[in-house]
């Protein structure tokens, strides 16, 4: 079976991109080599998940109600709640408002400064 190992986000502005995801998420960038990418750190080696990198945006920013047309990546968050709260502060938006996933937890999905979607998804075997 294959498993995800690395993502990507593109981003017209990347200073701007590293900003809004290390605040909302705590994630650290270094920058690989001379090129215009940086490698995304996403937590310790020892806990489950994926690191990534980020690049230069090379198209147009995604169109406001286009279909998603991406792979989306979620994050497990602490409270939801909190992080929606903490991706506006920061300047994205809203995709898709907080909702149950029953049996398994709260799912919201949001929208970077570029219009990228993501995902933010906390643990609650109580949510219905």
């Amino acid at each position: 079976m294959s498993r995800p190992s690395h993502f990507e986000i593109h981003a017209a502005d990347p200073q701007a991109a590293m900003n809004f995801y290390g605040g909302l998420f705590g994630w650290t960038f270094s920058q690989w080599g001379e090129m215009p990418y940086w490698m995304i750190t996403t937590g310790p080696d020892e806990e489950p998940g994926i690191n990534g990198g980020l690049m230069p945006r090379e198209g147009g920013l995604p169109e406001a109600m286009q279909a998603v047309n991406a792979f989306v990546c979620t994050s497990y968050v602490e409270n939801v709640d909190d992080s929606v709260a903490k991706c506006l502060e920061l300047g994205g938006s809203v995709a898709l408002a907080k909702m149950a996933v029953p049996g398994i937890g709260w799912i919201a999905y949001g929208k970077d400064p570029d219009g990228s979607i993501f995902g933010m998804m906390q643990d609650d075997p109580s949510a219905a």
